[in-house]
């Protein structure tokens, strides 16, 4: 069992927990993820190491609440545990010999921009940090992304926060503006990705990307995580999580996270109803 040390809200959707995993904390590096299952009659779901303490012994997870999953670890808290919690899985960030990149995060994927950028920032590459959110009460991690770049430019979809505009836009402007950017690492939704690898290739700039597709065992051997990389099969677990953003197929990819979507969605209502009835029934 894997007790939950610390649980803090980060908006309304996501929620950040600090778990006891010494193993995990011991050998974890920027880019990998954990498998975790909440109790015995739960899926499990792959979530990207956001942070970890190997002297402590804790890992850091960041989730967003969005399906019965994600809803029934919300449930829990402080002093609790998990049933499992499985790794590091997936390969490690290759990000040395950078001088200078720009880090793009969307929404809750700047939870796993996070990490890429404190490595960065730690062996001494210069790091601009793009972050975008749809407005600015989603707005999360922005004293941390701070902390681990020399430059950190927040947008958001609306304009709440006074930066109105995409990632897209902001990065378009540093470009043109002089930034010499050995490379671009860009997570987030698909779409996010795509544009961001889209507008990097016309630049010729180095662009990685982080996929996080269907997902099951996180050893390779159920082919759910399959991508199209190159024109040839990936899968995501053990092949990634990052890679060139240039060459994945992200019409592919796209096509294929939207498989389960109404049972996902239906799951996710039933479980809320049952949250809704116990609660009338307390």
């Amino acid at each position: 069992m894997f007790q939950i040390l610390q649980k803090r809200k980060l908006n309304d959707s996501m929620t950040l927990m600090v778990i006891d995993a010494p193993f995990i904390a011991k050998k974890a590096q920027a880019g990998e993820f954990i498998i975790l299952r909440v109790n015995e009659h739960g899926e499990r779901i792959p979530l990207t190491i956001a942070d970890y303490d190997r002297e402590k012994g804790t890992v850091t997870i960041i989730y967003q609440i969005v399906g019965k999953t994600t809803m029934l670890l919300d449930q829990l808290g402080e002093g609790d545990a998990l049933l499992d919690f499985i790794g590091p899985l997936g390969k490690p960030s290759n990000l040395t010999g950078y001088k200078k990149a720009a880090v793009i995060g969307g929404g809750a994927g700047c939870a796993i921009a996070y990490p890429q950028a404190k490595a960065l920032h730690a062996q001494g590459t210069e790091v601009d940090m793009i972050a975008g959110f749809r407005n600015k009460n989603l707005i999360i991690l922005e004293d941390e992304m701070r902390s681990v770049s020399d430059k950190l430019i927040v947008m958001t979809d609306d304009g709440s926060n006074g930066h109105k505009g995409f990632v897209t836009d902001a990065l378009r402007e540093q470009i043109e503006g002089g930034a010499n950017y050995d490379v671009v690492v860009a997570i987030g939704p698909l779409v996010m990705m795509r544009a961001v690898s889209e507008l990097t290739k016309k630049y010729g700039i180095k662009t990685i990307v982080s996929m996080n597709p269907i997902m099951i065992d996180g050893t390779g051997m159920c082919g759910g995580c399959r991508l199209t990389v190159g024109g040839k099969t990936k899968f995501a677990c053990v092949d990634g999580p990052d890679f060139d953003g240039h060459e994945v197929d992200f019409d592919e990819a796209i096509k294929r996270s939207r498989t389960y979507y109404e049972m996902e969605r239906e799951a996710a209502r039933e479980f809320n109803c049952r949250l809704m009835e116990g609660a009338k029934n307390a």
